[in-house]
């Protein structure tokens, strides 16, 4: 694909126009064929359908180039295209569904392939080799991230930390706020404050607080040293002071997601039917067993989901630590270092990779459960 634009790039731009407006021709013939002649029946449409289904696979590989690094994968495309042909006239009688659906849904899955299969094993390829992709080194790397007093194995600890405390603090206080706030004065006002943090990017945040932790040797302009010194104190180098610093860092992820957690449970709150309230109200229940008894029950799949984003989220976390320590004093995560390796001169690939690894595994079982927790829903388990 780069070598027919390069060379395309290499025309006149009046010679340019009419091969554009030709492959954006096929694309459209190719969708009114999927659209309109794919699924008719005949012998006609049958030998059309044919045509189509081993030669667009051919022509694709040809046209991305790959047959100059294997040949094979030309007749391979033709082969596969065929055996859809006869998959799709065993299942649907020839109609053409089955084709249909794999035309729609064939640039998707590319995509998919291109920008997520390919690179995710290549990455679990390069975890294994050494850092410039020259010989196998097995469990090197990964031993890096455990090796007592490594920045690795902090980075995991720090990341450990992040996935536990910042889901739940952040969950909790959403769901604070959206008990409280929900049917009070003033509701919609209250709601907005508690939400704008989260118009805010991870690095607006970051700078925000930096400025709030800030430490001056002389008049202090941040903030929470400031009232440390009206109350007498001596003012503190927050940002460096490990294990604190790691914990004024996951504040800033909390603050910046409680305002996602509030709106999604108020939203879940306010679908309990109010006749549950009421009964329970009847049966002598205060307002703190209504609450456990029957709103967390009837909100119980909107906190697995808030919790499950906001872990993600902090599985992810960059921008913070980037925009405040730069991952020094303790402060680096896994996902922090593991653009801070590629990023060296050399590029440590390897170790890199490993930690994107470690992280793809600390994030597989909360995709799981997700995945369980809707899979129950649908049910009525």
């Amino acid at each position: 694909m780069t070598a027919f634009f390069q060379w395309l790039a290499t025309l006149p731009p009046l010679a340019q126009i009419p091969i554009i407006l030709a492959a954006f021709g096929v694309v459209v013939a190719l969708i009114l064929f999927f659209i309109e002649l794919a699924p008719r029946a005949g012998r006609g449409y049958s030998i059309m359908r044919l045509v189509v289904a081993v030669g667009v696979p051919a022509i694709i590989v040809l046209v991305l180039g790959v047959y100059n690094d294997a040949v094979w994968l030309v007749p391979l495309a033709a082969v596969l295209g065929g055996g859809l042909f006869l998959l799709d006239r065993r299942a649907r009688g020839g109609r053409g569904s089955l084709l249909q659906l794999v035309g729609f849904m064939a640039p998707a899955l590319l995509l998919l392939a291109v920008g997520l299969l390919y690179p995710t094993i290549q990455t679990i390829i390069s975890a294994f080799l050494s850092n410039n992709g020259q010989q196998f080194v097995g469990l090197s790397n990964f031993a890096y991230v455990f090796a007592g007093g490594s920045q690795g194995l902090v980075a995991l600890i720090n990341q450990i930390v992040w996935v536990i405390i910042a889901p739940i603090v952040a969950t909790a206080i959403g769901l604070a706020y959206a008990v409280f706030i929900d049917k009070s004065r003033g509701e919609k006002y209250l709601k907005v404050f508690v939400f704008m943090p989260v118009a805010i990017s991870f690095v607006g945040a970051s700078i925000i607080f930096k400025f709030f932790y800030d430490y001056q040797q002389g008049a202090q302009i941040g903030l929470l040293n400031q009232i440390v010194v009206w109350f007498g104190g001596t003012p503190v180098n927050w940002l460096q002071t490990s294990p604190l610093n790691d914990a004024l860092l996951i504040v800033v992820l909390i603050w910046s997601q409680t305002g996602f957690a509030m709106v999604l449970l108020s939203a879940a709150i306010k679908g309990i039917p109010e006749e549950q309230n009421e009964a329970a109200e009847l049966d002598g229940a205060n307002a703190l067993e209504r609450f456990r008894n029957v709103t967390v029950p009837g909100i119980r799949p909107t906190i697995i989901v808030t919790w499950i984003t906001i872990a993600i989220a902090s599985l992810k976390v960059y921008d913070i630590i980037a925009a405040t320590t730069q991952g020094q004093n303790n402060t680096s995560t896994l996902s922090y270092q593991m653009v801070r390796l590629f990023q060296n001169l050399p590029p440590q690939t390897g170790t890199s990779s490993a930690e994107a690894v470690l992280l793809f595994i600390l994030i597989l079982p909360f995709l799981i459960y997700n995945a369980n927790n809707i899979r129950k829903q649908r049910l009525g388990l």
